[in-house]
């Protein structure tokens, strides 16, 4: 099954993405934007990796493809609280020549839709590093999510500590936005 937006399709994970995963993941650049690795990765690591996320219920991750078949980022819905019906969300787009395309945009509209509409979610959360200004004011702006709160020097990049800008968007938030749309 695929989760299908306007200009992506969410799928799982397989093990002929691999190869492109392991690229991204070992991409400084990337590092610096996201909140979690920032160190490199072995091929072996990734492969164990793949191998044991099929049996984990509470981490779903996936990859974002467009319609014409290049993968070109991840996604995922990880730490999932299924009694409280809640995410962590997280997203990058890999492939550096469709950033600012809308193709990020489109994905996470469509695992918000996926996530209200199928799981029953009641919200979902990420957080972003206070540099990270695209991403801040791409979900802010435009996915309908809210700024929540802020730990202070939770990240520590380029010799100096950054802060953590934690947002989400509940169900009704989102269901607000998508009737303005």
């Amino acid at each position: 099954m695929n989760i299908i937006g306007n200009k992506v399709y969410i799928r799982a994970i397989e093990q002929k993405d691999l190869k492109k995963l392991f690229t991204w993941v070992n991409d400084p650049e990337l590092w610096y934007h996201v909140g979690g690795w920032h160190f490199p990765n072995s091929y072996t690591s990734m492969r164990n990796w793949f191998l044991y996320m099929h049996n984990d219920e509470r981490n779903l991750r996936f990859v974002i493809e467009t319609f014409k078949g290049d993968l070109i980022g991840t996604l995922n819905l990880i730490d999932i609280d299924w009694k409280n019906n809640n995410s962590f969300t997280g997203l990058y787009i890999g492939d550096k020549k469709f950033r600012g395309k809308g193709y990020g945009t489109d994905a996470i509209k469509a695992i918000q839709k996926y996530s209200f509409n199928e799981l029953h979610f009641q919200r979902l959360g990420s957080h972003i590093i206070e540099y990270n200004n695209i991403a801040l004011a791409f979900v802010l702006n435009k996915c309908g999510w809210k700024k929540e709160g802020i730990e202070r020097n939770w990240f520590f990049r380029m010799n100096r500590y950054w802060d953590r800008i934690l947002v989400g968007i509940t169900r009704d938030d989102y269901l607000k936005f998508i009737n303005k749309i």
